[in-house]
């Protein structure tokens, strides 16, 4: 291993989606939100102090445009903090620190500038994080909550929608720039008729450059400013929160981006010397087992816990989606950090979600870290089925009810079909020469199987209206106009209504399933779900090409009259079974009256 940055800043330590600057348009560069010292009438100061944590470095000291960026010395405690203070009136101000750094592609003691990693905004165009004071107190901005008190759903009662702030908005005839946090606002009106209750943002942390899917953090306590500034971003959580629509943040825990300050400031403190796994590695890896004797801390489980205790006290977050799980590799930690989140979030629910692909029950069950961990085999599995490639009973049923794979409950799992890891399903149909109305009946019964399984479900933006680009980490803004198709709008009520069922009945909270009818040659699979209070919901799927009329299902769980929810009409059972139509690749929804 060579000892120089030019090994950092190669292949070695590659960020995935991330554009560089200069393949950016001139109009993309970020701006600060307040770049220098607002003017004011004088008033009177107060003593600010600024803190580095650098415990094994020789040397540091705080510049700032407080100072006319002239070195003040910084002064080092027992605890491993430089510290110093400065006499400022309210105000924003600019400031970095100069260290000498302990990292090992940097000449030994070599004095470095680095922006503070506990900025909570950050200027990269001027390499200055940014402070505001405001009644001789540090604050991140002046936005006031206004929806505190509104009740939000609980775990069990989760659709999840993840999204990506850049592309959520705007579209090809869209003649504005957008992708900002008030243009998701203008958009919620939307998620809310669709019947959503709970979104996931790709991560908002301040990233290089201006677009990137945000898995290259550099800055774990400031947001991405090209999407708005960090009042703006309470503002999107606040609006949610006003519609009854919790908030879950990806966060990036298993490594940072390669010139995060820390990884200057002494990179083998907090993180792995190299990867552990060449093959999935997208930057320094925090090193979760260190453990500092002298100072007795975990310096990379401080850091991330200092991190989720100011999201969720700070920007008010309902959950944490935790990126590469995997490549974390360390239930102590995974074990600590949740319990650290849901201290700090009190009584308001808190979701924490694993992303460990492939999916393993260790992390969710009994002595599991996590409440819930994403369904990757639900989403290979469902879309082989509706794409006609294989007939595989046994593998459906494992992914519908996650119990079969050992998983403990119905939080324990988040279903999906598609996130943004992976192609839409319109572009796996289309790959098979699978277009228009034979497209979307496909992709309704996708959606019946994700709302009637056990587990949360979760949609990928654009999923409801068919949008069907492929995956890119280059711009790929939702086409909103897809709304103006008859099929892409018959598509969103589908959507619409399943979710409202599953949201008003209350079997499909239940880990509750039993697969009643099976019929291999035919393709067919049905299954009941019910709670103890009387609801059931009946799915029977035709995962086949061939239209099966009068169809006759045997062993039904009740005979009386259902409701088939999808196309609303009444259908009567007797003898414990139902005679009904089955068209090719389509599934009927049954509801106890």
């Amino acid at each position: 291993m060579t000892d120089t940055t030019a090994e950092l800043e190669s292949g070695k330590y590659c960020c995935r989606h991330t554009i560089p600057k200069n393949q950016m348009s001139p109009t993309a560069h970020k701006t600060s939100q307040t770049p220098t010292k607002t003017s004011k009438t004088p008033s009177k100061t107060s003593t600010i102090e600024f803190a580095l944590f650098a415990p094994y470095n020789k040397g540091a000291a705080l510049i700032g445009s407080f100072c006319d960026w002239k070195e003040i010395p910084m002064k080092k405690g027992k605890d491993g903090y430089f510290r110093t203070e400065v006499e400022l009136e309210d105000g924003v101000y600019d400031y970095k620190f100069k260290v000498q750094s302990l990292s090992w592609f940097f000449e030994p003691d070599q004095w470095v500038d680095v922006i503070d990693p506990y900025a909570t905004d950050v200027d990269e165009s001027k390499g200055v994080g940014t402070v505001r004071i405001k009644d001789g107190k540090k604050i991140v901005d002046t936005y006031v909550w206004k929806h505190d008190d509104k009740p939000l759903p609980p775990d069990h009662q989760l659709v999840i929608y993840e999204l990506h702030v850049a592309d959520f908005t705007g579209g090809e005839d869209d003649p504005n720039p957008r992708g900002k946090y008030k243009h998701v606002i203008e958009k919620l009106d939307y998620i809310c008729e669709l019947g959503i209750n709970a979104i996931e943002l790709m991560p908002v942390k301040e990233y290089p450059g201006d677009y990137s899917w945000g898995y290259n953090p550099r800055y774990f306590f400031a947001t991405e400013t090209s999407y708005g500034t960090t009042a703006e971003l309470k503002e999107l959580i606040d609006e949610c929160h006003a519609r009854g629509i919790r908030v879950i943040m990806d966060g990036i825990y298993n490594h940072s981006e390669a010139s995060c300050p820390l990884t200057q400031i002494d990179h083998d403190y907090w993180y792995h010397h190299s990867p552990r796994d060449p093959d999935n590695n997208w930057g320094p890896e925090f090193n979760y087992e260190h453990f500092d004797e002298k100072l007795q801390t975990y310096p990379a489980r401080k850091f991330i816990g200092d991190t989720v205790r100011f999201w969720i006290e700070e920007y008010h977050i309902d959950g944490i989606r935790y990126d590469a799980a995997r490549q974390i590799a360390n239930y102590d930690f995974m074990h600590w950090i949740v319990q650290e989140a849901k201290k700090t979030a009190g009584m308001k629910p808190f979701y924490n979600i694993a992303e460990h692909i492939p999916e393993t029950t260790s992390i969710t069950n009994i002595d599991g870290p996590m409440d819930g961990c994403w369904h990757d085999s639900f989403r290979h599995t469902v879309t082989v089925h509706i794409c006609g490639d294989t007939f595989d009973l046994e593998q459906l049923k494992d992914v519908i009810d996650c119990k079969r794979q050992g998983f403990m409950g119905a939080t324990n799992v988040v279903n999906y079909i598609t996130n943004h890891d992976h192609d839409r399903l319109m572009v796996e149909l289309g790959n098979r020469n699978i277009f228009d109305a034979e497209a979307f009946k496909r992709a309704k019964l996708g959606a019946v199987i994700l709302m009637t399984a056990v587990g949360v479900p979760m949609l990928w933006m654009g999923q409801a209206i068919a949008e069907y680009k492929p995956k890119t980490p280059d711009p790929a803004k939702i086409d909103w106009t897809l709304l103006e198709n008859d099929l892409n709008r018959g598509l969103f009520e589908y959507y619409k209504g399943l979710i409202h069922l599953r949201k008003n009945n209350h079997a499909l909270y239940t880990e509750n399933i039993n697969f009643f009818h099976e019929n291999a040659d035919a393709k067919v699979i049905a299954y009941t779900r019910w709670n103890d209070e009387g609801s059931r919901v009946v799915v029977i799927a035709n995962f086949s090409g061939n239209y099966l009329a009068g169809y006759t299902v045997p062993n039904f769980p009740a005979d009386g009259t259902w409701h088939e929810w999808t196309h609303d009409f009444d259908v009567e059972a007797g003898n414990s079974q139902i005679m009904i139509d089955l068209p090719e690749y389509e599934a009927k929804v049954l509801v106890w009256q």
